[in-house]
């Protein structure tokens, strides 16, 4: 199954009625799961007031996307249907190509796209959106047996994971991913 746009929104429903609070949605995934994790794009703010564009990174330092990749690559585990999956992007993205359609997923406070794939063919995610450069990671992301939800809104400097504790600390321990855990109702730090 190639990664394409995907008209029918009724797969997103779990998303669109859950009761988590909007924000908390789109930030952290619905309630549910086990355990709660962010993927720091970058690390969290050292300073009150602190701007993200103060942050130093190294050079080789991997894009949101290509973080995004590796902890979706290692959620593979955690799923029995990583060749049915599903992906949002958000209709703000100047720069990606939207289907006809536009929109089907709506949420409060944002709008999506929907793709459907394999898990695997998120590699194909600039390509598929028609990105010309460096894109956005799918605002959310979860298998068809919903073993795990992962989120990417565009607003904080991370990534939210819903899933099992034993894919939760299978991200915490990836040495090449920056991942804490988050209980729900916890704020994390934000740059101004």
């Amino acid at each position: 199954m190639a990664l394409d746009f995907h008209p029918d929104p009724s797969v997103a429903d779990w998303l669109v009625r859950s009761p988590t609070p909007s924000m908390e949605l789109i930030t952290l995934g619905p309630a549910g799961y086990d355990a709660y994790a962010r993927l720091r794009f970058i690390p969290d703010p050292t300073a009150p007031g602190q701007a993200e564009a103060d942050v130093e990174v190294d050079a080789d330092h991997p894009s949101d996307l290509d973080q995004a990749r590796r902890a979706l690559h290692l959620l593979a585990r955690f799923t029995t249907t990583p060749g049915e999956c599903y992906f949002c992007v958000w209709e703000g993205y100047s720069d990606i190509t939207l289907p006809p359609w536009g929109p089907v997923v709506t949420l409060p406070h944002r709008r999506y796209a929907l793709l459907r794939g394999s898990l695997t063919d998120i590699a194909d995610w600039e390509g598929v959106l028609g990105a010309e450069g460096p894109c956005a990671p799918p605002a959310f992301a979860w298998p068809a047996d919903r073993g795990w939800c992962f989120t990417s809104d565009v607003d904080p400097h991370w990534a939210g994971i819903g899933a099992g504790r034993a894919a939760v600390e299978a991200l915490v321990g990836d040495p090449g991913l920056d991942v804490v855990p988050a209980p729900p109702g916890h704020t994390p730090p934000v740059y101004r």
